[in-house]
């Protein structure tokens, strides 16, 4: 497989701390070039020793993003589909981890002859092949690579080095570095310090990279003094030291990034002809409606790791998105689940319009949830309840309309009487974690008389999914006869995907997580019409009162 000789690589490195917006830059950037009629795709390259994040506590590392064809990623790669509106794969995600066990695999296959197996060159070939592979196998002008972590660290030399060599490789004009490094304000001081960039590309330079335009984040706009400084002590040109200055929403940066002309310098330094610069009309009239929107609704979102915003990053985007096709600013309240109980509930959600059960592994908090689940049933509150939440609806309608006070789902109680949710039959002797969920793009076929065929306006429907206990459908014609349809099924496996309460406002449960598929663009149509059923609501209690 020879590689595409037209692909341009590009590089994005991070220094002085992390959780700057490496993720945002290089989705901004891609967003410009891909305006401009540039074919781009982006990858993450994180330097933890995990195979993925499939297994990580969602307090370590945040949401763990899933891609259609099953890999189990980091959250930057959502940020990546939203802005660019093309899928990802498992190609675009790759750890220390998955490197290293490339790595070992063919060591011990024999395939490097009794060679020595070393970090150089066997790790940092591996690094290579990965970055190069997405170009090899796609027709691409442009491969954005973001290394994770930040200059210095130990696990990230592998990736530094391999960056080194790669642009050996290619030639200069073949790629290029993008360094993001914080200008810290001081407010005793009352000016903003350039040190810590300098000390960062320092450290670069050290590892034989020379960057070719630094992207410096501040809060306070750059003065052409601190620019010039800058430019002088880290040897790059003035007019690519780059202001990200802290912006109202993420969705601003593409246009923050493009007139400070990033991409410009950008095709600039790699030769390529610029043509006619991007409108992004479709982008500013996306800002335009979010900044000036008529109505108002809450939303009560439930959940068990609400501690950390990044945790359910794809729900809180794809609220955006529907808020802004529903004219509609949302305000969440994201509540610990184990917070929840019958003293507290009506407390809890007292002027709410809506309530959204958020998906999880694990016993911690599900009383909360089921409880959550039955003032959203009881009170006819629009509700949607994504992966978990769906089953704690259904343990919640077993318990309190079937008259099954002991149902429950295996995960919860393995004995359980009443397993309504359980572990499929050719899964319960599988003993490592990933080889039980289902993951990835599945199909799904819509009944006509429902909420989700009115949201989709379609029968057949794909959406990611990441979990491994189902509904038991031994029990789906007890359900049914009580009012809890199953309106959206696989058709390969016959498995309940979507239920919903007919008699009720709008209850929607879905097994799969549409927030994976919520853009920019075109926000996800379940959402939208949450949020369109809550804001009805809320203006038919506004005239009843």
């Amino acid at each position: 497989m020879s590689d595409n000789l037209n692909t341009k690589y590009i590089f994005i490195t991070g220094g002085v701390t992390s959780s700057l917006g490496k993720g945002i830059i290089s989705a901004s950037l891609a967003k410009l070039l891909q305006a401009r009629g540039f074919n781009v795709t982006i990858q993450k390259m994180d330097p933890y020793l995990n195979i993925d994040p499939g297994t990580l506590n969602p307090y370590e590392h945040g949401e763990c993003f899933v891609t259609d064809d099953g890999a189990e990623t980091d959250l930057d790669l959502g940020h990546y589909e939203r802005f660019l509106n093309i899928p990802t794969s498992k190609a675009n995600n790759v750890t220390t981890g998955l490197i290293y066990q490339s790595v070992i695999t063919k060591e011990r296959k024999g395939d490097y002859l009794g060679k020595t197996v070393q970090i150089i060159p066997h790790i940092t070939d591996e690094i290579k092949f990965r970055i190069r592979k997405l170009a090899r196998t796609n027709n691409l002008d442009f491969v954005i690579t973001e290394i994770g972590g930040t200059v210095g660290d130990i696990e990230s030399l592998p990736f530094i080095e391999a960056i080194r060599q790669l642009r050996w490789e290619l030639g200069y004009k073949n790629s290029l570095v993008i360094h993001l490094t914080l200008v810290p304000y001081l407010a005793a001081a009352k000016e903003l310090k350039t040190k810590p960039t300098q000390h960062s590309v320092k450290l670069l330079l050290e590892n034989g990279i020379q960057p070719d335009i630094l992207v410096l984040r501040t809060e306070k706009s750059l003065s052409n003094d601190i620019r010039r400084k800058v430019a002088q002590f880290c040897n790059v040109d003035i007019s690519s030291v780059i202001e990200s200055i802290d912006a109202k929403s993420i969705y601003e940066v593409p246009l923050l990034m493009f007139k400070e002309k990033l991409d410009e310098i950008t095709l600039t330094k790699l030769d390529i002809p610029q043509g006619e610069p991007p409108t992004l009309s479709k982008w500013k009239n996306f800002l335009s409606k979010l900044y000036n929107q008529t109505h108002e609704i809450n939303i009560v979102a439930v959940g068990k790791y609400v501690e950390l915003q990044d945790a359910y990053k794809s729900i809180s985007e794809a609220f955006i998105h529907a808020g802004v096709a529903n004219d509609c600013k949302i305000n969440i309240k994201w509540i610990q689940s184990e917070k929840i109980n019958d003293n507290i509930v009506n407390q809890i959600f007292e002027n709410t319009d809506g309530i959204l059960v958020a998906p999880g592994f694990g016993h911690r908090g599900i009383e909360g949830k089921i409880t959550t689940v039955k003032y959203a049933r009881e009170n006819n509150i629009p509700f949607l309840g994504i992966c978990l939440g769906l089953q704690c609806a259904v343990i919640e309608f077993a318990r309190n309309v079937l008259n099954l006070p002991d149902a429950n789902s295996t995960e919860m109680h393995p004995t359980t009487p009443n397993p309504v949710i359980d572990i499929m039959e050719h899964q319960k002797h599988i003993t490592e974690l990933g080889g039980t969920m289902r993951l990835g793009a599945y199909t799904c076929v819509l009944n006509e008389n429902s909420n989700a065929f009115e949201a989709y306006q379609q029968t057949n429907i794909s959406e990611r999914h990441r979990h491994r206990y189902e509904f038991n459908n031994e029990y789906l014609p007890l359900f049914e006869e009580h009012g809890f349809f199953a309106v959206g099924r696989n058709p390969e496996a016959d498995l309940v995907e979507i239920m919903e309460i007919k008699e009720h406002r709008w209850f929607v449960g879905v097994q799969f997580h549409p927030e994976y598929k919520s853009r920019v663009i075109q926000p996800h149509p379940l959402f939208v019409n949450f949020i369109k059923a809550a804001l009805n609501y809320k203006i038919q209690k506004t005239v009843s009162n």
